[in-house]
């Protein structure tokens, strides 16, 4: 909870954003004229839904372990047909 309230207010001091700039002319006869201009933007906040991200860790995690359980049953099942294959103390 702690990290994403420190993302949500980085992320809140990040998003506002101010840019100002000023520009002074002096004339042949001396006189000055400045001006200044800023511009300032807000962007949106985005949400993150924590139990979604959750919920999407755990089916990540799960698939992983689906995928390492199929990958070393088919090595298995590769690796007995080899040792049938070579065989050299089967006789026909």
């Amino acid at each position: 909870m702690k990290k994403t309230l420190g993302f949500s207010l980085l992320f809140f001091a990040l998003a506002c954003t101010q840019e100002s700039s000023t520009t002074s002319t002096v004339s042949d006869t001396g006189s000055t004229q400045s001006s200044t201009t800023t511009m300032s933007a807000t962007v949106p906040a985005v949400e993150i839904d924590t139990a979604a991200t959750a919920e999407a860790t755990r089916d990540a995690a799960e698939a992983t372990r689906d995928a390492a359980h199929a990958t070393g049953t088919a090595l298995e099942t590769a690796g007995k047909k080899i040792q049938e294959k070579t065989d050299t103390t089967k006789t026909d």
